[in-house]
């Protein structure tokens, strides 16, 4: 159980579009300053570090003046491999995942099981349209990101809702959730959760 403490990563990624550098901690209690530009999306990370429970600090700076395509993608990638990394061999972790999140009148579901296979299923009817100077677009390929780079089987899905504020942060909210279940340590579990001996392949 004391391992568990240390699942931590730190990331830096620095292209001519964007300057990323993120560290985050499995085990902690939403710690850390976001801080990319991108004011919705500094506060969905908010969301995603309180909910999942994750110590995650982000520094990005990027190409804002052509939108924000290339930062938002890029903090995805930056995180999914800072999962990646804290995760390690996968052992004694929970694997699977789910939460369905209400926000007022919006509903969004998550699952995730920690399967070493990237896989994206994201069921969200979002219309063309900013919050700030998020695209609603962005949330989908922010998920797609963290869940390539993360090598994780993710399926979100939004239910219901006609605020896009609100659903857009019930996936945040459900993904949080559902990610901190699947990191867990298990404590009757004292090898890798797969009949295949590896979740890193």
């Amino acid at each position: 159980m004391s391992e568990s403490r240390h699942r931590s990563a730190a990331i830096e990624r620095a292209t001519r579009e964007t300057d990323v550098r993120l560290s985050l901690g499995l085990d902690g209690d939403g710690a850390g300053d976001r801080v990319t530009g991108v004011g919705f999306f500094d506060h969905m990370l908010d969301l995603l570090a309180r909910h999942g429970r994750l110590d995650l600090a982000v520094a990005a700076s990027g190409d804002l003046q052509t939108g924000a395509h290339h930062t938002v993608e890029d903090v995805g990638i930056c995180l999914g491999q800072a999962l990646d990394q804290a995760l390690g061999d996968r052992r004694g972790i929970v694997r699977y995942g789910a939460a369905t999140i209400p926000m007022d009148e919006a509903r969004a579901s998550c699952a995730i099981d920690i399967s070493g296979r990237a896989f994206c299923a994201f069921e969200a009817e979002l219309p063309p349209g900013a919050i700030g100077n998020f695209d609603h677009e962005l949330t989908e390929e922010f998920f797609r990101a963290v869940a390539g780079n993360a090598r994780l089987t993710l399926h979100l899905t939004a239910e219901a809702g006609t605020n896009l504020h609100h659903v857009i942060e019930a996936l945040f909210k459900a993904f949080g959730r559902a990610l901190r279940a699947a990191v867990a340590i298990d404590p009757t579990e004292t090898g890798v959760p797969s009949t295949k001996g590896t979740l890193t392949a």
